[in-house]
C-alpha cells in the first residue's frame, strides 16, 4: 500500500467524521451519515480492494464513534464494509462505460440506500424497533441522506478529479 494513498484516505475519513459529528440527529437519534460521501469518494479515487477494506473499516469505526443511534455502533461496523465492496463492484463494472461524473453521484445515492438499509436492519434487530419505526427511519433519514450524498458527489467529485489531474499526486495501478 502506498503511504500517499493512505494519507489521502485518512484525510477523507477525517473530513467525513467532522461532517458526521456536526449533523444533528433526525429521528430516534439516527442522523444521515455524511461519512459515506467521503468513503464513496475514496472508493472512486482508489478502486482497489485493499484500499477499500482499510477505508471501509476506518469509516465504520469513525461512524460508530459518532453515532447516537441505539445499536448504531455495531450497525456501522457491519454496514460500511458490505456497502463499500458492493459499491466498488458496481463502480468497476460501470467504469469506462459511462461518464464518471454521472455514475459517481448515482452510486453515492445507491450506496447510501444500501448502507441505510443494512444499518436500519441491524439496529432493528439489536434495539427492537417496530416495523413502523423502520419505515419512518427509512423515509426520514435514509432517503434524505441519499439525496444529500448524491448532491455532495455532484459537487465534490469533479473538483477532486480536476485537482488530481492537475497535481498528479499519485497513481493507482
Amino acid at each position: 500500500m502506498k503511504v500517499k494513498v493512505l494519507v489521502i484516505l485518512s484525510l477523507l475519513v477525517g473530513i467525513g467524521a467532522v461532517l458526521h459529528a456536526i449533523i444533528p440527529p433526525l429521528f430516534f437519534g439516527v442522523k444521515p451519515d455524511m461519512l459515506l460521501s467521503m468513503m464513496f469518494l475514496g472508493i472512486f479515487l482508489f478502486p482497489k480492494p485493499k484500499y477499500v477494506l482499510v477505508l471501509s473499516l476506518a469509516t465504520g469505526i469513525m461512524s460508530a464513534l459518532t453515532t447516537g443511534a441505539p445499536g448504531g455502533q455495531i450497525a456501522n461496523v457491519i454496514d460500511k464494509p458490505i456497502t463499500a465492496f458492493l459499491v466498488l463492484a458496481i463502480f468497476l463494472a460501470l467504469k469506462g462505460r459511462l461518464n464518471e461524473n454521472i455514475t459517481a453521484p448515482a452510486l453515492a445515492g445507491i450506496g447510501t440506500l444500501i448502507s441505510g438499509s443494512i444499518f436500519i436492519t441491524v439496529i432493528s434487530l439489536i434495539a427492537g424497533i417496530p416495523e413502523g419505526g423502520l419505515i419512518s427511519l427509512f423515509l426520514l433519514v435514509v432517503l434524505p441522506a441519499m439525496a444529500v450524498n448524491a448532491v455532495i458527489m455532484v459537487v465534490v467529485y469533479p473538483i477532486v478529479q480536476g485537482i488530481f489531474r492537475r497535481s498528479n499526486p499519485i497513481s493507482v495501478s
